[in-house]
């Protein structure tokens, strides 16, 4: 039985697994966007995100931790910095998976992940301009607003018929 067993192990050793997801996460910290197969990509999310959260706050040991990690002190010294400094404000959810198609050689299937914030395609003019918007569970008055609006406009054009018929 498979319970509480959802660590994809890749095909590979434990070693070699931790040495795979290393350099990935350094190769995705630099590029800021990589290819790779789907499965490498989904566990690959869940390697990286904690890193990028540890990385939100600056201090020594949350540095060494990460270190521990990725031992590369370029990919430290980037996600501590512009990386850390984009995502500052996102409570998570820092990369994004694209699936891209399949593998010409052997029909694997492949995926872009990207770290979200490094993207200006997909930021609308909405989000550059910083204005916040929030996200409620019910639409309240936004949607009896709209439904009375349409309502007079009808009336309004129901007014108007008639007057052109009373002439």
């Amino acid at each position: 039985m498979r319970h509480g067993k959802k660590v994809n192990h890749l095909g590979r050793t434990s070693a070699h697994r931790k040495a795979l997801m290393r350099n990935l996460a350094i190769a995705l910290v630099t590029h800021k966007r990589i290819n790779t197969t789907l499965a490498k990509a989904k566990a690959l999310r869940t390697f990286i995100e904690p890193l990028i959260t540890k990385a939100k706050d600056n201090t020594t040991h949350s540095r060494r931790v990460v270190f521990s990690y990725l031992q590369n002190k370029e990919a430290i010294t980037e996600l501590f910095g512009p990386i850390a400094a984009k995502v500052g404000a996102r409570p998570g959810g820092y990369v994004r998976v694209i699936k891209t198609g399949f593998r010409r050689g052997d029909g694997s299937e492949m995926a872009m992940i990207e770290l979200v914030d490094f993207n200006e395609i997909y930021k609308t003019s909405k989000a550059q301009e910083g204005s916040r918007r929030r996200r409620r569970r019910r639409g309240g008055a936004g949607s009896t607003t709209a439904a009375a609006a349409a309502t007079a406009a009808t009336a309004a054009t129901a007014a108007a018929a008639t007057s052109e018929e009373e002439e």
